[in-house]
């Protein structure tokens, strides 16, 4: 329900929003592009395609194609669990999600140095058997999982607890499994939410720098993901190139953007069908008429 206000109290607000969005969103992004571009389209593209370029933007993708999925199934299972079960050790579980919240990135980044470092725990492990994790591909991966494995779980717990346990028991009383109630019941009651959290994800693992810069080493051509190489790029004074590359990063980002609104609008669109539900059975009414009808949740119970 909108609250009562005057007309310039919400026009008032309105125009500092906009205001807010324009200073601190749109001039930035703005301001990104005519700088990549200051030096004609030449100097953008060989800036783009130069190999230390093209390999951080695979790294980049590499480290967000690995680290969203597993967050993705982590967040899943996390937020199935604590939302819908009671178990002992449930606000440990809870406590230990917001952990990269509350921790330095820098301070993640150490951690692994500590973990796995030539001098770390597993050190002398890992030279022994030639394998490398710090400054290394699998290190900026690792550190990429542990600073965006929250935003899933994040954005799912409180909408599943919200939607309380009803309709997950009601779908056991007909006899469904877990498996099946997970997929036909729950899954579909937090789509929207799930599909938020890993666009939040994706986000944060394509823009990651703290933690990745501690473990990557800095090797050009190598373990530079695309903020790393920005990085080198302004300090050498490349200003344009390192505006090239920034572009890519807003790009994806406004990229993924666009594609959340289209799947939402397709979404909806389907959702304002006219017509009884797929998979629906036609019920027979006075007149002959039919209508397709779903049991409610009292039905259920009572049966």
């Amino acid at each position: 329900m909108a609250t009562a206000s005057s007309p310039w109290v919400r026009r008032v607000l309105v125009g500092l929003a906009l205001v807010f969005l324009t200073v601190f969103l749109f001039v930035p992004l703005a301001f990104v592009f005519t700088e990549a571009l200051k030096k004609g389209y030449d100097v953008f593209a060989a800036a783009i395609v130069d190999p230390d370029a093209l390999s951080a933007i695979g790294l980049t993708l590499t480290a967000a194609a690995i680290a969203v999925p597993l967050n993705l199934l982590f967040g899943v299972a996390a937020a199935w669990a604590i939302a819908k079960f009671t178990f002992p050790g449930k606000s440990v579980l809870t406590t230990l999600i917001d952990l990269p919240f509350s921790v330095s990135p820098v301070i993640a980044g150490l951690i692994f140095v500590l973990v796995f470092g030539l001098q770390g725990w597993f050190g002398p492990w890992l030279k022994d058997h030639d394998l490398k994790v710090v400054f290394a591909v699998p290190g900026i991966v690792l550190a990429t999982i542990f600073v965006t494995f929250p935003f899933v779980a994040r954005e799912l717990i409180p909408l599943m607890q919200a939607q309380g346990t009803e309709q997950e028991e009601a779908a056991a009383v007909l006899g469904a499994g877990g498996w099946t109630t997970f997929l036909r019941v729950t899954l579909p009651n937090v789509k929207w939410g799930l599909l938020y959290g890993v666009i939040l994800c994706n986000a944060r693992a394509m823009g990651e720098f703290g933690a990745v810069a501690v473990v990557s080493g800095h090797i050009r051509g190598e373990t530079n993901t695309m903020p790393l190489h920005i990085e080198i790029l302004y300090n050498e004074y490349q200003f344009a190139a390192a505006f090239a590359v920034a572009t890519l990063l807003a790009l994806l980002a406004l990229v993924t953007l666009v594609l959340k609104y289209l799947v939402e609008k397709k979404a909806h669109g389907r959702g304002g069908a006219a017509g009884p539900p797929q998979g629906a059975r036609p019920l027979p009414r006075r007149g002959g008429a039919t209508v397709a009808k779903r049991p409610s949740l009292g039905e259920v119970r009572s049966t």
